[in-house]
């Protein structure tokens, strides 16, 4: 990767004149089964962008109550195109066809209109749960019914289609748009797709120039994103595996608490509530032990599975948790 980032042949991007990035969108449009893509420096900036293109202000979006979109995001909706959002609270973070026929709003000049259903696959907070691609279908069933358009938040959804068994097209052709990282499990340093029709792009990319994400010669960092598209996306499996071992070893440890169900793909989420360590103390200790994890909330962390991470690297993440724990 870092070999191609030295050779990319680079353009302005702004004027639309860097090969590089033209292959990378041309590739990743290929990839989601859309019909255009728009390279962005991040996710959240993917989201707003497709936000601003499929609603007015004053509408309202409906999303999940742990979603990226309503939790991590500097209530940018808000902020940045004046939506409001109608947050759905489920049991693993994947909104239903009832969620969502029950959270659109009546025709009535009191309320805001809805335009939109944000969904998440996979689902971050919930531990990297994946969305059945049956329950998507119904969402956008209802969607073309109610004259609604649906945004997919699919930061990863490589991984999603990587444990569903099917092709990541299947996944975003039930969606009018799509963003994925190609940071995150596909190893690239920075950057993300946003993807759709030709008609919705055009529009992405004046908001893109909007929001401040017009780059020039960018062709250095698409060309990382180029090469995670074409070696890494077949080896993603591994890092399920991974997770899953280090979910089941750690679940067993004293204090400690894993929804194992959760553990679909390349996040395990942990409960330290039971150890009498607060997280910080938690995610220190570790530390030392040259375990790397994240707090996740009031008595989680997180521990994400990752091309940089081997068998090895798992066993001496468990023996640490293990030494962690026990001295507790």
């Amino acid at each position: 990767m870092r070999k191609a980032i030295a050779e990319a042949i680079v353009g302005d991007d702004v004027f639309l004149g860097d090969p590089t990035v033209k292959r990378l969108e041309s590739l990743a449009a290929g990839l989601t089964g859309m019909e255009a893509s728009i390279f962005v420096p991040s996710g959240t900036m993917g989201n707003e962008i497709a936000i601003l293109c499929h609603t007015g202000r004053g509408d309202e979006a409906i999303v999940e109550f742990d979603s990226h979109i309503y939790n991590y995001e500097t209530a940018g909706p808000a902020v940045l195109a004046g939506v409001q959002l109608a947050p759905v609270k489920t049991e693993r973070g994947m909104l239903s066809v009832e969620d969502v026929q029950l959270a659109i709003r009546p025709d009535d000049e009191h309320e805001p209109v809805t335009r939109l259903i944000c969904l998440e696959n996979t689902h971050n907070r919930k531990g990297g749960v994946v969305h059945p691609p049956a329950s998507i279908k119904a969402i956008q069933d209802l969607a073309r019914d109610r004259g609604l358009k649906v945004h997919l938040d699919g930061a990863r959804i490589f991984n999603a289609a990587a444990e569903a068994g099917i092709a990541a097209a299947d996944y975003c052709t039930l969606c009018d748009s799509v963003m994925f990282c190609l940071s995150k499990g596909l190893g690239a340093p920075i950057g993300s797709i946003l993807a759709g029709d030709a008609a919705f792009i055009k529009k992405a990319r004046r908001y893109r120039k909007l929001l401040g994400g017009g780059m020039r010669q960018v062709g250095i960092i698409a060309s990382a994103g180029i090469f995670a598209l074409e070696h890494n996306i077949d080896r993603l499996a591994e890092d399920h595996r991974r997770a899953r071992r280090l979910a089941e070893k750690v679940s067993g440890i004293e204090g400690l608490k894993i929804d194992l169900e959760s553990v679909q793909t390349n996040i395990v989420v942990i409960d330290v509530a039971g150890s009498g360590l607060s997280v910080e103390e938690c995610t220190n200790m570790l530390e030392r032990k040259g375990v790397l994890v994240i707090p996740f909330g009031r008595t989680t962390v997180r521990a994400v599975t990752h091309l940089d991470i081997d068998d090895e690297d798992i066993e001496k993440a468990i023996s640490a948790f293990d030494r962690v724990f026990a001295y507790n």
